[in-house]
């Protein structure tokens, strides 16, 4: 690979796609960011990228870099006019699917972090193209190795709220759900991390991926293990890797690696492993998780409802157990609905936040 395009560069998989380009001299032809200006300043000049694309017209004489465009066309036309066959889409939301439909529709490569691209559109998405960089879907494909398995699981932190009374969850305020016991990420992620709807939404990209619905989720407080594949001979392996993305996008940038990346896990200062059950009582989405499994299509639904009740729960229009409640009871109300083409599934993402917000 000689260049690629980067869509999310200044959040925390783009800073690290960016470390890997110049351990393995990878040239980056286009860097996508949204108001983080100073940072891609900062990248501009040390990677010097032929076409930059921001969020904010506003922003755009901020930017040291002659060519810049705007808005989500902006980020479609970096893709048209690239010559990189690969794309590194790490967007947030559903902002990240346009752009997935349109490099898979020009046949590039997307090493794709965006969850919500498959969850909401997997069905109209070409497969074969894609290659995950999440720690879970890089651990079962590293794991499955094209021997036969019977089920594939994957593992939570718990989120925010792992340890906290169930009563005490009730009044939980949106910086309270932000303090990720782990790690530190953004905002939208850290909120689907505390209800676990980040968890479903990859077991449905998992379904998308390796094309299998024994899929499961369950809790490893350390994050150390981030897959397991139950292999139909009986045995199970587990992936163990540090928390570190650097790993997943070497391999979605080069294929193969062969040397070290991370330092292994030292698995006497680790100490013992323990997993739990996702109970629907702390984690209220996980009552539809069998349902969705069989009805993938509706991933439309749980995203376009969940990203309306983040905004509801950031400004203090709903409880913490408020959102969980505004998706589920959307997800009932469109669940006999079924998109055939990807205008319908953009026309239903709209009625769906009309839906939610209007209750």
């Amino acid at each position: 690979m000689n260049s690629i395009v980067l869509l999310g560069s200044t959040g925390s998989i783009g800073v690290n796609t960016l470390i890997i380009a110049k351990r393995y001299n990878i040239a980056v032809e286009a860097l996508v960011a949204g108001n983080n200006i100073e940072l891609l300043n900062q990248q501009i000049k040390e990677h010097q990228p032929k076409v930059v694309a921001i969020a904010n017209e506003a922003d755009k004489a901020r930017v040291d870099h002659p060519h810049v465009l705007c808005g989500a066309q902006g980020i479609l036309d970096v893709i048209e006019i690239s010559k990189s066959d690969t794309v590194v889409n790490a967007l947030v939301g559903y902002t990240g699917l346009a752009p997935t439909l349109k490099a898979t529709n020009l046949g590039k490569r997307v090493a794709l972090a965006n969850k919500e691209s498959l969850v909401v559109a997997g069905e109209f998405i070409d497969i074969s193209l894609i290659t995950p960089i999440d720690s879970e879907h890089f651990g079962l494909w590293y794991l499955m190795n094209n021997r036969p398995v019977s089920k594939l699981y994957i593992t939570a932190s718990g989120g925010a709220f792992r340890d906290w009374e169930l009563e005490k969850m009730k009044d939980a305020t949106f910086s309270d759900a932000l303090k990720h016991p782990n790690w530190s990420m953004g905002n939208k992620i850290t909120i689907d991390s505390a209800t676990m709807t980040n968890k479903l939404f990859e077991l449905l990209e998992a379904k998308w991926l390796f094309n299998m619905s024994n899929i499961d989720a369950m809790i490893e407080k350390k994050s150390i293990i981030h897959a397991l594949a139950e292999f139909t001979d009986g045995s199970t392996t587990a992936h163990f890797a540090g928390v570190d993305m650097k790993l997943p996008i070497a391999f979605a940038l080069k294929g193969e690696v062969e040397e070290p990346i991370l330092p292994p896990t030292d698995l006497l200062s680790m100490g013992s492993v323990e997993f739990l059950p996702i109970e629907a009582a702390r984690y209220p989405i996980w009552n539809i998780k069998e349902h969705i499994l069989q009805n993938p299509h509706l991933g439309v639904v749980v995203n376009a409802a969940n990203e309306e009740a983040i905004q509801a729960f950031q400004q203090e229009q709903c409880s913490f157990f408020g959102m969980s409640e505004m998706v589920l009871d959307a997800y009932k109300r469109f669940e006999n609905v079924k998109a055939s083409t990807i205008d319908e599934i953009i026309q239903l993402d709209k009625e769906i936040r009309a839906y939610v917000n209007a209750r």
